[in-house]
C-alpha cells in the first residue's frame, strides 16, 4: 500500500510525493498492482499517476471516498475501487451515489479493520466479519442480491491480485 495522506503529518507532502512516484515506477517495473491510500490528496495522486504513466499492472483505490470524477479517472486507468464501511454511514450520500455506479467488474469491498466499522457496528473496532454488513448494504444500494455481489467482488479480487502471483 502506498499513496498520499495529507490528513496526518507523519512525513512531509514532498516526501510522500517522492515515495509515491517511486512506488508507481516499482509497480511498473515488476508488473504488480498498486494499492493506493489517498486522503485529502486526490488531485495530487491524479497528477502523479498521469505524469508517471499510470499503473499498467492495475491496482485498487483502497477505502474509496472521493468524487465520481475521481472514480471515473481511476477506472480509466484500469484501477479497481474498494468500498469500506463508510458507505453505510448516514452522511455518506455522495459516496453512496458513486458506489452505485461503479462497474460490477471493477468493484471491491473491504473492512479497513480496525477502522471504519459499518453500521450497525459504527463506533466499535472494525473486524473482518463486518465486511458482510458492508456487502449487504452495497448490494441493496446497487439493486442486486448479496450472493451475486459477493461472487462478483470475489472474482474481481482474484482477477486483480492474481497478477501479484509469481509466474
Amino acid at each position: 500500500e502506498t499513496g498520499l495522506d495529507f490528513h496526518y503529518h507523519h512525513s512531509t507532502p514532498r516526501q510522500q510525493r517522492d515515495l509515491l512516484r517511486r512506488f508507481v515506477r516499482l509497480s511498473q517495473d515488476v508488473k504488480k498492482p498498486l494499492t493506493l491510500h489517498i486522503r485529502e490528496a486526490h488531485d495530487e495522486v491524479r497528477q502523479i499517476l498521469a505524469e508517471e504513466g499510470g499503473a499498467p499492472a492495475g491496482g485498487v483505490i483502497h477505502c474509496f471516498t472521493a468524487s465520481r470524477e475521481f472514480a471515473a479517472m481511476a477506472l480509466e486507468l484500469g484501477l479497481y475501487i474498494s468500498i469500506s464501511g463508510i458507505v453505510t454511514f448516514r452522511n455518506a450520500r455522495d459516496l453512496q451515489a458513486t458506489a452505485a455506479t461503479i462497474p460490477d467488474d471493477r468493484l471491491l469491498i473491504e473492512t479497513d479493520a480496525p477502522f471504519l466499522a459499518p453500521v450497525p457496528h459504527r463506533g466499535r473496532p472494525c473486524e473482518p466479519a463486518y465486511v458482510a454488513d458492508t456487502a449487504r448494504f452495497l448490494a441493496e444500494l446497487r439493486g442486486v442480491d448479496l450472493t451475486t455481489l459477493a461472487s462478483r467482488t470475489r472474482e474481481n479480487f482474484f482477477q486483480l491480485f492474481s497478477k501479484a502471483v509469481p509466474e
